[in-house]
């Protein structure tokens, strides 16, 4: 039986933050004693890049409110791929089109997924692979 695991609340309100905002296919990858990197990723996508943006602007505020400040952000302005780096927390934002190209959850394939109710989930590159190839064929 998986352990529980309670959400920092950074974490909590950034997820929360992107969901507002409508944001599409929200993962939270953790990281901790797989990287130095980030404790976190959190992986979603927009379908324009004003949402993009939208999504980027109101995790911002959302972690603002919290005494919480980026180190850096990149790719704001083109909107396509929005990072936003807090150190222990690393935000990755993505259209959809980018998110396909990039596939970060299957390059930190070896990341536990969590939920948003914070159980850990055991995920299968199969059933990720096919959910990539039904977004595919939406599109066509």
């Amino acid at each position: 039986m998986p352990r529980k695991m309670h959400l920092n609340p950074p974490l909590e309100a950034a997820v929360a933050a992107a969901d507002a905002k409508k944001a599409e296919e929200i993962s939270v990858l953790d990281l901790r004693g797989l990287s130095d990197v980030a404790d976190y990723f959190i992986i979603c996508h927009g379908r324009s890049t004003r949402q993009v943006q939208s999504i980027a602007d109101s995790i911002e505020q959302a972690l603002v409110a919290r005494k919480r400040r980026p180190s850096h952000i990149e790719g704001y302005s083109r909107g396509e791929w929005v990072l936003m780096d807090y150190l222990d927390l690393v935000v990755h934002i993505f259209t959809a089109e980018r998110r396909e190209y990039y596939r970060l959850e299957r390059l930190w394939g070896d990341a536990p997924l969590i939920s948003f109710d914070g159980e850990p989930q055991k995920r299968s590159l199969r059933a990720e692979e096919r959910s990539s190839a039904k977004r595919r064929e939406g599109r066509d």
